[in-house]
């Protein structure tokens, strides 16, 4: 069911300067930062060969992120990604399946402006997951 890795996620106190950090220190390729106010976050992606790295940062007081922040103040990898080709028929099987999806259970609009859903990291040996449609 699951395809490529998207992405790797990273919650960072700091997104100024852990951009700098990937872009002056590792030469990395980054984008600029673009709010998500749907999902209470600023992200930048940091782009590599194989994949890329999201580095997440809260929007709002309510930002899932915030709360991450106040457990891990250095910050630490959020979630994981991975690309599928139905996001529903994804969701309806792992349901199926006993697999918790996270909020509504209807997929929001992700960065990437393709549809996606959060998997329960307790489900998933304490990782949280996302889906994204390909």
């Amino acid at each position: 069911m699951i395809g490529r890795l998207n992405h790797v996620a990273i919650a960072v106190p700091d997104l100024k300067a852990a951009a700098a950090n990937y872009r002056d220190t590792l030469g990395a390729k980054i984008s600029d930062p673009f709010d998500l106010p749907d999902h209470g976050v600023t992200t930048i992606f940091v782009e590599l060969p194989n994949t890329k790295l999201e580095l997440l940062h809260p929007l709002g007081e309510d930002s899932p992120i915030q709360k991450f922040l106040e457990k891990n103040p250095g910050g630490g990898m959020h979630h994981i990604c991975y690309e599928v080709d139905d996001i529903y028929a994804a969701r309806d099987k792992l349901e199926g399946d006993g697999m918790r999806v996270l909020g509504d259970g209807e997929p929001s609009i992700g960065a990437h402006d393709k549809p996606v859903l959060f998997l329960h990291p307790k489900d998933f040996t304490g990782t949280l997951i996302e889906l994204e449609q390909a």
